[in-house]
């Protein structure tokens, strides 16, 4: 798997995670796990780059924003996913780190 793809949720586990996991001692310190994030973009996309965001949710807010949501698994990630963004020219409106318990889909979904 390249830096830059961005995984979803319950995809696979790693090492350091699986490490932990059989031994029941802690993760090392500064380990916070897979991050949410709501990246809002200026434009309407449609379901069909669903796939080009690697699964990431796709909401349109009715008013010229796309909401684009979901677990990133590293910043590296994030960096190659805010990259895809800016190399098709898609305006970059807000991105928000979200909380670890909030829904992937906005809504509660």
């Amino acid at each position: 798997m390249s830096a830059h793809q961005v995984r979803p949720y319950g995809s696979s586990v790693t090492a350091e995670t699986s490490s932990t996991e059989n031994t029941g001692a802690s993760p090392s310190a500064g380990h916070i796990g897979i991050q949410q994030y709501e990246i809002r973009v200026k434009g309407r996309l449609g379901r069909h780059w669903t796939a080009w965001f690697d699964g990431l949710s796709l909401t349109d807010e009715g008013d010229g924003i796309t909401v684009i949501r979901g677990q990133v698994v590293d910043q590296a990630a994030l960096h190659g996913l805010l990259q895809k963004l800016r190399d098709v020219g898609i305006p970059l409106v807000s991105l928000t780190q979200l909380p670890p318990d909030a829904p992937i889909h906005p809504g509660g979904k």
